[in-house]
């Protein structure tokens, strides 16, 4: 099988990542960068790690007004990142406005709209205005941004089978909170690969399990060969 794991190597520092990814290379279908690392080292940081070679997932997440994450993506589309993610909650004409940029771009990366981080739970919405259950969030965004012409998702694990249900294969799902042991730290609403992966995940994003492993390298290993049939 394709390995599904995208490690997030979340760090600020160039030459640990580089060194990291090197040494994931073998055992990980990708990596994700997201917010820290883009601050602390930019464009030029993302072509670092693209030249060793794996495909990059972006996690940006952006979220403007239209005209801005357009010309956002763009950019980001000149980078030759494999997947890069917006906010759903943007709203249909910035998710519109994103999908024609990237569809603009000679090199153009999958779009993944971020529906209900895995950090909040139903309390959390609450505080933000939102009355309803993250599934119900999750499903609410999903629609509106695959009908704004966005590829793929980004959802917790525990949304992947009432998004499949209601949208079916096409849009590919990519789900953090994703722990082998069930250790959520400050991700709440978390599952195991194989059971995500069983349920209709495409991309499984792992970071620390990895990342704060003794052997980054064989956890990443071990933990795909947990994904593999039994021969």
């Amino acid at each position: 099988m394709a390995n599904p794991i995208f490690c997030a190597v979340d760090r600020p520092d160039l030459e640990g990542t580089l060194a990291l990814v090197r040494a994931l290379a073998p055992h990980v279908g990708g990596i994700k960068l997201g917010l820290e690392f883009f601050v602390a080292q930019g464009p030029g940081g993302v072509a670092e790690v693209a030249r060793l070679g794996l495909p990059i997932f972006l996690d940006l997440k952006l979220h403007d007004i239209p005209n801005t994450v357009a010309g956002a993506v763009r950019e980001v589309a000149k980078l030759g990142v494999a997947m890069l993610t917006v906010h759903a909650a943007g709203g249909r004409a910035m998710l519109a406005a994103a999908a024609e940029a990237a569809a603009s771009s000679a090199t153009r990366p999958v779009l993944l709209g971020v529906t209900v981080l895995t950090s909040l739970d139903g309390a959390d919405l609450a505080e933000t205005g939102v009355a309803v259950a993250p599934d119900e969030q999750a499903l609410r965004l999903a629609r509106l941004a695959v009908s704004a012409g966005i590829d793929g998702l980004v959802c917790s694990p525990h949304e992947i089978t009432p998004l499949r249900r209601a949208l079916g294969q096409g849009p590919r799902i990519v789900v953090p909170g994703i722990r082998p042991a069930q250790a959520g730290d400050d991700q709440k609403r978390v599952m195991a690969p194989a059971d995500a992966l069983a349920a209709g995940a495409d991309v499984l994003v792992i970071g620390r399990p990895i990342t704060r492993a003794p052997v980054p390298a064989d956890a990443a290993a071990g933990i795909f060969r947990g994904l593999r049939p039994a021969a």
